[in-house]
């Protein structure tokens, strides 16, 4: 049975349910299945193995927000180098982040789609159930499979703390 928390987010003002439970550093990462832009399934971290990943959860693309935010995480992949994978994960459908991918020049991070399972949202306790929207949030997942970095945004406004999730990374490689 899922996990489901009531008004730890909201949305246009109004409380809403998040499934799954949130996930803190130390623990194992859940291995989840996400869709790609051309409508492939992909087991997530097992396609990444031997990389330092970043998990981004956005409530979508098409916002401010998670634009700002997957536009610095492509810009941060660069130095980050071929050791480390960013995937930026919302349930926009695979047209949409592919179009916005191409209208933003966006190419060093991979954008999943968690619309057809909602399986990462659940498992990372991300999914807000009354919208079917993520909830933002970051992940740093090791090598190991290991989570070393997690944080959950107060508000879906609110941005990462870059700074904070690129010192997890440069810690990992």
């Amino acid at each position: 049975m899922e996990t489901e928390r009531f008004g730890i987010i909201q949305f246009g003002g109004v409380d809403q349910t998040v499934v799954g439970p949130d996930l803190a550093a130390g623990r194992k990462a859940p291995e989840f299945t996400a869709t790609t832009q051309d409508w492939a399934e992909v087991q997530a971290l097992s396609s990444t193995a031997g990389k330092v990943r970043v998990l981004a959860a956005v409530p979508s693309l098409d916002t401010p927000v998670c634009d700002r935010e997957t536009r610095r995480f492509n810009q941060e992949a660069v130095a980050l180098g071929e050791e480390v994978r960013i995937l930026v994960i919302s349930t926009d459908l695979p047209y949409a982040q592919k179009r916005w991918c191409g209208a933003a020049g966006v190419e060093q991070v991979t954008t999943l789609s968690d619309h057809m399972r909602a399986e990462f949202g659940a498992k990372y306790g991300c999914l807000i159930k009354e919208k079917r929207l993520l909830r933002r949030a970051v992940f740093v997942v090791g090598r190991d499979d290991r989570i070393v970095y997690a944080a959950y945004m107060r508000a879906l406004g609110d941005e990462p703390d870059y700074g904070a999730v690129l010192a997890a990374v440069r810690r990992s490689l």
